[in-house]
């Protein structure tokens, strides 16, 4: 989908930005760069707090539709269902900021400028935040983050709905507990085939308003003040044109944890100099002594101020009300009927069906006299929610959610069986204090639905989680506190068990895969989540999603936390087999692939390569396929064949449809141990069907993919 702006009012912003500019003083400049800006009254300016929040929904801020966690929305693998979701919030957006401004509101979540995607790569799955990405997967990454900006963003040719903003930049995702002082080193290589690609779609595809720097070095340059990011290939190789933003507090590291400066005055002469227009924090106050002692030009401050006036600008709040589309967006929009309605969709979209023994998934009413509903998560609205969140007007756990679905047909007994990590549930009671009640409750019910996992008080942000980690990193894969205990109790009653695991990453849960009959990830699914999950447990739902991530099977065969060369990391490098591999996911029916045919193999040509296959749905429940195609190249030091395309394809029961992919000569080629990126000679494989076409996948698929082969003879950049 190609975006379309007016360049030419563009222009006309910018002009404006700086006449308006031309009339501050340097004091008045200056404090135009912080994130709580002042109003200046003579220049008819208002003040405005640029901190705002919308990972999957408007955060922080009141009520608002809480949508899925990122990496669940990651999972239905679904470009036309970012945008959506990203259309509803910034819908959701102009109508809260209409409301406050009417009240003359402009506290900190409250303005129209959203921090938001994370396209960071989710490359290990101990970092905390990861939830917050859409995965490890770079192109899954890119084409997720430009379709969410363009729903943040909108389509008008003149004005933006809010403006997104593309974070951490870059070569960021962990360890939490020392990104103020850590330094990524990182490749040339990896540097330009894993961790940037993301943020250049996001820049040249989806013109993305703003871009926020990373706490941590990378190659010794702190991230918001690196000339090498923000402007050699932010500004220069790529056009970027918005503005930069600073991750908060992070341009006091630069003194207080890096020592790449020695004052605070050094330090904001250090991040606008190199391309930082606003400081999330207040350390740019020190701007006017860096200008009065000649460590910053002011041209160059003038340069950042219009660069963020002209964002203001063109998101419409410089001008008349009513001259842009969206000042007439309605508050009754926000948490409305179709809001919800919408959210318990994108959740049932988002849940990945990892086992299904003897296929006990779908449930069945009518053979069911009682369900046990146990474990720590069942009845949790914090493993509903993920972090960055917004507050809904009500929240379905998975224990309501099925409650609400069988009503008074089918008994629900519920134990919340164990602390999500302590050993007890209450201080006063002896260990494993549940144990008892959860035997009650499997011995009298016919199946057990036991939803597991963590929430965000396990894995977050640094300083934003509030548990016995600290940091926000998990220490291991594992199940945390007596949760497998609490499983393995209900496996020894002998009556089937499904696991529900709300997490917001991988986890090693080999025994489960082992031992129970079904596994749901459902991971932080959203304010309806329950009421999603209780859809897909009956059957009235069919999952669709696909892993945005491996699942491991120990923590053991990952590379050290702190090594950010990829090898060994991520379907893309790993060797040994995944337990879950990046890009599974079962379903209540069966699709099946006929009549594959490569129409065209001239990767260098205009065309590039197309494929076509016939994708029929065999199976006696409505469903949609998640058509995936890799392309892997045969050489020795070449990634593990790649992610190149996803097609979505619903069918009805019983139904075909042919499907066409386009792979464009971009998609054959790599980058190489100097950064450039070239197309080799050599023997190309192109996979496509509903999975990766690893040794594992088709083991649990019990599915090939089919194949085809290029050979390519010459060598170009």
């Amino acid at each position: 989908m190609e975006l379309v702006r007016n360049k030419e009012k563009t222009a006309e912003y910018r002009r404006r930005a700086q006449e308006l500019v031309a009339q501050m003083t340097l004091e008045e400049k200056v404090m135009q760069t912080v994130h709580q800006s002042p109003a200046i009254g003579r220049l008819g300016i208002k003040a405005y707090n640029w901190w705002n929040e919308a990972l999957h929904g408007v955060a922080r801020a009141g009520t608002a539709t809480v949508f899925p966690q990122a990496v669940g929305m990651a999972a239905a693998f679904d470009e036309d269902l970012m945008e959506q979701v990203g259309d509803a919030v910034s819908t959701e957006a102009r109508a809260k900021f209409a409301m406050q401004q009417e009240g003359d509101d402009g506290d900190i979540y409250k303005g129209l400028t959203f921090w938001a995607p994370n396209v960071n790569i989710f490359r290990d799955p101990r970092w905390g935040r990861g939830h917050e990405t859409f995965g490890e997967d770079p192109y899954l990454t890119a084409r997720l983050g430009v379709r969410y900006i363009m729903g943040l963003q909108g389509h008008d040719e003149k004005y933006l709905k809010t403006a997104a903003c593309a974070k951490h930049f870059a070569v960021h995702s962990g360890p939490e507990d020392v990104r103020h002082s850590f330094d990524a080193q990182v490749n040339e290589q990896d540097l330009r085939e894993t961790y940037l690609p993301a943020f250049q779609a996001c820049v040249q595809e989806a013109g993305v308003e703003t871009v926020m720097g990373a706490y941590n070095r990378t190659n010794g340059e702190p991230c918001c003040g690196s000339g090498r990011l923000l402007q050699e290939i932010l500004r220069q190789e790529w056009g970027f044109e918005g503005h930069v933003t600073s991750d908060c507090w992070a341009i006091k590291d630069f003194h207080e944890h890096h020592f790449v400066t020695a004052t605070p005055v050094e330090s904001a002469a250090l991040a606008m100099n190199n391309g930082c227009d606003l400081n999330c924090g207040s350390l740019f106050l020190y701007l006017k002594q860096a200008v009065e002692e000649g460590l910053v030009d002011e041209k160059r401050l003038d340069e950042a101020v219009v660069n963020l006036f002209t964002s203001r600008m063109k998101l419409g709040v410089f001008d008349e009300k009513g001259e842009n589309p969206y000042d007439n967006i309605p508050y009754t929009v926000v948490d409305s009927p179709g809001m919800r309605s919408l959210n318990q969709q994108v959740a049932q979209r988002c849940v990945v069906l990892l086992k299904n023994e003897n296929n006990i998934l779908p449930l069945k009413k009518d053979k069911i006299h009682t369900i046990g509903v146990i474990g720590p998560n069942a009845d949790n609205r914090r493993a509903l929610v993920g972090n960055y969140e917004g507050t809904a007007s009500r929240y379905v756990t998975v224990l309501e959610g099925i409650q609400d679905y069988v009503g008074d047909e089918i008994r629900v007994l519920y134990s919340e069986g164990c602390h999500l990590y302590k050993d007890r549930t209450s201080g006063l009671a002896q260990e494993n204090d549940r144990a008892s009640e959860v035997r009650g409750v499997c011995r009298a019910s016919d199946v057990i639905v036991a939803v597991m996992g963590l929430d965000a008080s396990l894995e977050g942000e640094e300083g934003d989680t509030g548990n016995e980690y600290g940091s926000g990193d998990k220490p291991n894969l594992n199940l945390p506190g007596l949760q497998q205990d609490i499983l393995k109790i209900a496996k020894e009653s002998g009556k089937p068990v499904i696991l529900v695991l709300l997490t917001g990453s991988a986890m090693a849960v080999t025994w489960e895969d082992e031992h129970l009959d079904a596994i749901l990830q459902g991971w932080y699914p959203g304010a309806q989540g329950g009421a999603a999950i209780a859809k897909i447990l009956f059957g009235e739902a069919n999952p669709e999603g696909r892993l945005p991530v491996t699942f491991y099977r120990t923590t053991e065969e990952l590379p050290p936390f702190e090594d950010y060369s990829m090898k060994g990391r991520t379907y893309r490098y790993m060797k040994q087999k995944a337990l879950y591999p990046f890009g599974f996911g079962l379903s209540y029916t069966d699709y099946t692939y006929g009549n594959a045919a490569l129409v065209s193999d001239d990767i260098c040509g205009e065309k590039g390569v197309v494929l076509q296959a016939e994708v029929t749905n065999t199976g006696a429940m409505d469903g949609t396929e998640t058509v995936q195609v890799y392309v892997g190249l045969e050489r020795e030091d070449a990634p593990n064949p790649q992610l190149k395309k996803i097609v979505k394809v619903p069918l009805k029961a019983g139904e075909t449809k042919e499907i066409e992919a386009v792979l464009p000569r971009e998609a054959f080629m790599l980058y190489d141990k100097n950064g450039k990126h070239v197309l080799c000679p050599g023997t190309y494989h192109i996979y496509v069907g509903g999975s990766q076409p690893d040794a594992r996948s088709r083991e649990l698929t019990k599915k090939e993919v089919c194949h085809f082969q290029i050979s390519l003879d010459s060598c170009g950049v």
